[in-house]
């Protein structure tokens, strides 16, 4: 049985590179220092239209937006509850943990669901999805997959696969962006994606608490044709209410609300552009260092711009590298994620407020610490 372990607060302070939380800045963090208030009142209103309009204005978007209280994981439920019929099904490519935890859930939630699985490190070819799209009898409700699997650091295709599924006019696609959206540009009207989501802790740059959603009116129509739905994460709830009152359905984490409005207004002058350009420059000296010492164990050409997967081709001690790492440079980085990639990868969050010169800070560390 867990024991407790008294927090004491005196923690010396690390420099986040994992693969969220990352680094957040002061202000963002100070923001949320404010006098509470209530969340029904006139500010509230102020306050929670501000950072969804915002966000809007930022992705680019014209579908609704919502921002709930929850981590990205909520949506993986919601969406599966409100467009999937109880007898209707899914179809989830599997290349990786975090694809494979969203076909979990959705088979815990009682619904019936069709892996097309590939290997870790291997993405997924939107092809495959139109060949298994074409080979359903009955066809699918979903069509679920997961932009940037940060276990193996692939990022997938979802622009294509979008594409693709907008072939299909009764199969919505639901993309789980959690550790990609806000410093991975993607065009969501473009490419019809009717949900798209991610948690503000990781590319947003935010503290942990919030997730951002963004929704079709298609499949907002789709979950008003259903007889039952998500009830926290209910498409028709969630933005009906913000039509009506401009806040959120229940009790919101305000603190953090109030800090996302400093960080998106920061993103904002920064500009999505911008900032996927800045994402793909610390990718590319990542990649670099990686070709140089080690390996990128993702599929060539399908590589994250958030999160760097390396193949631990060296043979280093990778949990002695991150633990010394962290003592000697007061750096976290990440070892492999689960125990089919723990010593044969290291993974580096290069997301959120990092630049190149503070990744090269991380991987000077590490060529000291290995004697690379």
């Amino acid at each position: 049985m867990t024991k407790k372990r008294e927090y004491t607060d005196d923690y010396p302070e690390k420099t986040l590179y994992i693969p969220g939380p990352t680094e957040v800045r002061d202000d963002v963090i100070e923001a949320m220092a404010q006098p509470m208030f209530g969340h029904r009142m006139d500010r509230m209103t102020d306050l929670y239209t501000t950072i969804v309009e915002d966000t809007k204005e930022f992705l680019g978007t014209e579908n609704d937006l919502m921002i709930l209280t929850a981590s990205g994981t909520e949506f993986w439920e919601a969406s599966t509850l409100n467009l999937v019929d109880e007898d209707g099904s899914l179809l989830v490519p599997t290349c990786g943990s975090f694809s494979e935890r969203h076909a979990n859930v959705a088979e815990r939630l009682g619904r019936d669901v069709d892996r097309l699985e590939y290997e870790w490190g291997q993405a997924v070819k939107p092809e495959d999805i139109r060949e298994a799209l074409e080979a359903s009898d009955d066809g699918y409700d979903v069509v679920a997959c997961v932009m940037n699997e940060s276990s193996t650091g692939v990022r997938n295709p979802i622009e294509e696969i979008g594409d693709v599924v907008a072939d299909y006019p009764d199969t919505y696609f639901v993309v789980d962006a959690v550790s990609a959206l806000g410093g991975d540009f993607v065009d969501i009207d473009a490419h019809d994606i009717d949900v798209i989501f991610a948690s503000t802790q990781k590319a947003f740059a935010m503290p942990p608490g919030l997730a951002v959603c963004v929704v079709s009116d298609d499949a907002y129509e789709r979950e008003v044709e259903k007889e039952s739905a998500s009830w926290y994460g209910g498409f028709q709830r969630a933005l009906d209410y913000y039509d009506r009152k401009g806040q959120t359905h229940s009790t919101p984490a305000i603190p953090v609300m109030l800090a996302y409005r400093k960080q998106m207004k920061h993103m904002l002058d920064e500009g999505h552009q911008a900032r996927d350009t800045r994402h793909r420059e610390m990718m590319e000296y990542v990649h670099d260092w990686a070709d140089e010492h080690f390996a990128m164990f993702p599929e060539a050409r399908y590589e994250s711009q958030t999160v760097a997967c390396i193949e631990n081709t060296q043979g280093i001690d990778v949990a002695a590298t991150i633990e010394q790492v962290s003592e000697e440079y007061d750096m976290a980085f990440s070892n492999g994620y689960g125990s089919q990639l723990g010593e044969k990868t290291f993974r580096i969050g290069h997301m959120g407020e990092h630049d190149v010169e503070s990744i090269r800070a991380l991987t000077d560390a590490i060529e000291d610490v290995a004697g690379l």
